[in-house]
């Protein structure tokens, strides 16, 4: 251990000067790591909401039959649709211009596998296999969801009906259309127009079409004018070609509603 020196005086040059020979300090505190000095110092606004989250009690402690109905209710329509009508809200800017017009698209793509029927827009269609999926497997309407909420800049139809919740096991596609129709019609938009292609080996599409389509149009509120479906094979190459697939693709165009 070293020993404590005290300050000596000693002369240094003519003019008297005194000069104090160097005592190294042993209470000196150690300075702070790097780390801490590199953190941001946190604001005031970030100070008071950190203190309102910790006055707020926490979802599992606010009794057990309350917080399991608020885990339950995240998974039905009404609360899904709750959720993401409040997110644009959240992160949009007040100030963002009203587009007359928005486009979406969708696309979605399922096994066929014997031992499920196969429905497309909502119509069965008699064939040996189905689309192999948690819900009805209904490949039209899945992509024209999904391009609706494209063209809404909302989370996709995974998002919103996760293939995880059972309460979605078997459902019919027209619910989860008609949920993102609700969306589009809540932000002031209708459907313009909508294009979309099915593509599949087999079955033979063509006698179907004006019945899914009809279809189509009663789910989305418009006229027949303004919705088009397509049929085409994929000339036998890869899975949709070999019949062990079906894919589907959508555009619509959603214009400012009268009145929006």
């Amino acid at each position: 251990m070293a020993s404590e020196r005290r300050a000596t005086p000693r002369s240094a040059g003519a003019r008297g000067t005194t000069i104090l020979a160097h005592t190294p300090k042993t209470n000196v505190p150690a300075p702070p790591p790097i780390k801490k000095l590199l953190q941001p110092r946190a604001s005031q606004q970030q100070q008071q909401q950190k203190q309102q989250q910790q006055q707020q009690p926490h979802p599992r402690r606010m009794g057990g039959a309350a917080s399991r109905s608020s885990r339950r209710t995240v998974a039905t329509p009404a609360a899904a649709a709750a959720a993401v009508d409040a997110a644009p809200a959240a992160s949009a800017d007040a100030t963002a211009p009203v587009l007359p017009f928005r486009v979406g698209h969708g696309f979605d793509l399922h096994r066929l596998a014997e031992g499920y029927k196969l429905i497309i827009g909502g119509v069965e269609i008699p064939h040996t296999k189905g689309c192999e999926a948690h819900s009805d497997g209904d490949v039209l309407l899945h992509t024209v969801t999904d391009a609706l909420l494209g063209a809404l800049a909302l989370p996709d139809i995974g998002q919103l009906f996760p293939d995880t919740d059972p309460e979605w096991r078997g459902a019919s596609s027209d619910t989860f259309l008609l949920e993102a129709v609700r969306l589009m019609r809540a932000r002031g938009y209708a459907v313009g127009n909508l294009d979309a292609t099915i593509i599949a080996q087999r079955p033979k599409l063509s006698p179907h079409k004006d019945s899914i389509r009809a279809n189509l149009c009663r789910l989305l509120g418009a006229d027949a004018s303004a919705v088009n479906v397509k049929a085409k094979t994929h000339e036998r190459v890869d899975s949709i070609g070999e019949e062990r697939s079906i894919a589907c693709h959508a555009v619509v165009l959603l214009v400012r509603a009268a009145g929006a």
